[in-house]
């Protein structure tokens, strides 16, 4: 799916790998004040490749030709009762400001809906991360609370503001209509 003129949003294949460590390596600095202790593993290719093969997740990659400057993954994904899952995205520091990201998640919004048969997504954001919530509150997605102390970045402990969308109001698969 194209973005924009020039940006592509594909779901990762394992040959992907290797430009996604390039991604993260070139993105260490941005990504420090925002995601989680990464060890040296995530920043190459096997690391990148255990992720994009994790099972109960789906990635995606923001593509400007074969650089990726940009990754959104569904990760934990449950189905029976709960069908939900957890989204998780970045985007290249060079490729900031650029309206990619709301789209991108309409895109991964719509797959869980219709592919993946998902009822709700989940997403925290920093406090302080008001672009990451701006992206999520134009892509329909609540603000709910706050967790404290939620995850460990950038050397401490940091609350984050979570989110939620709630894709559809039909019963799980399973469940008889």
């Amino acid at each position: 799916m194209l973005i924009t003129d020039d940006i592509e949003l594909r779901r990762a294949v394992p040959g992907d790998a290797q430009a996604l460590a390039d991604a993260a390596i070139r993105n260490v600095g941005h990504l420090r004040a925002i995601e989680p202790y990464r060890a040296e593993e995530y920043y190459t290719a096997a690391g990148q490749l255990a992720r994009i093969t994790q099972p109960g997740s789906a990635t995606w990659l923001l593509l400007d030709g074969e650089k990726v400057v940009g990754r959104l993954m569904l990760s934990g994904i449950v189905l029976g009762p709960l069908c939900g899952a957890s989204l998780g995205y970045w985007t290249d520091g060079d490729y900031l400001g650029r309206g990619l990201m709301p789209a991108a998640v309409e895109e991964v919004c719509r797959v869980a809906r219709d592919e993946l048969g998902l009822h709700r997504i989940e997403a925290g954001t920093l406090t302080d991360n008001k672009a990451s919530q701006r992206v999520l509150a134009k892509c329909g997605f609540v603000e709910y609370g706050l967790a404290p102390d939620y995850l460990h970045v950038n050397g401490a402990w940091r609350d984050h503001v979570l989110f939620q969308r709630i894709l559809h109001e039909d019963p799980p698969a399973h469940v008889p209509r």
